[in-house]
């Protein structure tokens, strides 16, 4: 009995163990906010310091030295130098994996509540900024297979592939993500690694556009980069997250965006940041939100079927102030000059009297 009693003690003490350590591998290998490259004076500290996905837009535009609406109450950046900001910033998220196995060991932080998210706010913010200048903005996502361009980049991207037949046309020509890749057993005839193939090509492509036009990286204003890959994401669905296939195409994956990274920092001069997320699964079943190619037209209060008020500006406060005081004053003005007015001796006070009132000249 005291034997049978020991040997459940043990096995209690390991189904313990074991429980701790799922928790912790599931915390360890969740969703991740990995910072590829970045200057010297951009510092990440080290840290499992978790980061809302909702948030990622204001850690970019914190890192471009913008200001954000709500502060972001986030150890991990460090506040960097006011007269020292990079020239350009390229996010990557990955859906379909939550870890790469990537050739070099980035700064890597926890991602939770991994929401889908636009840096629409981050364009806005440079094109209001540097009204003048003309930064490059390229966004691209899988949904809507464009890509949205501003400025001096309209001209230079336009060879670049921005859907799926153009991008498969692109790999049948010479000097293309094919021939540079290593032997693996991905078979090219299928749709899923075409498209996997195809991501690989503009990541490609976007590196030797801006190789070749370097004059756009040396601009005063801010660039950006946004570019979602969704390839894994069918590659899991199509042979499973244990296939050969799948764990082929991240290390491929893998290494081609370490590639772009370098590459990009190596262009813009050591003063880029390029950070990479990947995501498992978003938790929120609602369509990504996307810029495309044609201007949308733009509705009074989106995404409010009940006919409710419009969110609250940060702003009111200042301009509510502003229009009261102003008034405020106007109406004591004019009540002063009334006053003023009324009670003004008009033989005394008045130029156009004395100036009248003259006396008769006697000769």
């Amino acid at each position: 009995m005291k034997f049978f009693r020991a040997v459940r003690g043990v096995n209690s003490f390991q189904m313990a163990m074991l429980a701790i350590f799922a928790v912790l591998t599931a915390g360890a290998f969740g969703d991740s906010f990995t910072v590829l490259r970045a200057p010297r004076y951009v510092t990440f500290k080290e840290g499992q310091w978790p980061i809302s996905g909702e948030r990622i837009p204001d850690l970019v535009a914190l890192t471009l030295g913008f200001s954000v609406k709500e502060d972001l109450a986030w150890p991990g950046l460090r506040v960097g130098s006011l007269f020292r900001r990079p020239r350009a910033n390229a996010l990557l998220v990955v859906r379909g994996v939550d870890q790469l196995p990537l050739p070099k060991s980035g700064t890597s932080y926890p991602v939770e509540n991994a929401v889908p998210f636009t840096l629409d706010s981050v364009a806005n913010t440079i094109h209001s900024l540097f009204p003048e200048d003309y930064p490059i903005v390229l966004q691209l996502a899988p949904i809507e297979e464009g890509v949205y361009m501003g400025g001096k980049a309209n001209a230079v991207f336009e060879e670049l592939p921005v859907t799926l037949r153009q991008i498969r046309s692109r790999l049948s020509q010479n000097n293309s993500v094919l021939d540079v890749l290593p032997p693996n057993s991905l078979n090219r005839n299928s749709e899923v690694v075409q498209l996997f193939f195809s991501e690989l090509q503009v990541l490609q492509d976007i590196v030797a556009l801006l190789s070749q036009h370097k004059h756009l990286a040396s601009e005063h204003s801010p660039d950006l980069y946004s570019l979602e890959l969704s390839s894994l994401e069918a590659m899991e669905k199509s042979y499973g997250q244990d296939s050969q296939q799948f764990k082929e195409a991240s290390q491929i994956l893998a290494s081609m965006l370490q590639k772009f990274a370098d590459d990009v920092f190596s262009i813009y001069n050591s003063s880029a940041v390029v950070e990479l997320v990947t995501v498992k699964k978003f938790d929120t079943p609602l369509v990504r939100k996307t810029r495309s190619i044609l201007e949308s037209k733009q509705i009074s209060n989106p995404g409010s079927p009940y006919n409710l008020a419009y969110k609250y500006n940060f702003n009111y406060a200042v301009v509510f102030n502003i229009i009261l005081w102003m008034m405020i004053i106007l109406v004591l003005a004019v009540i002063l000059i009334s006053y003023n007015l009324w009670n003004m001796d008009p033989g005394y006070d008045s130029i156009i009297y004395r100036m009248t009132n003259q006396k008769i000249r006697v000769d």
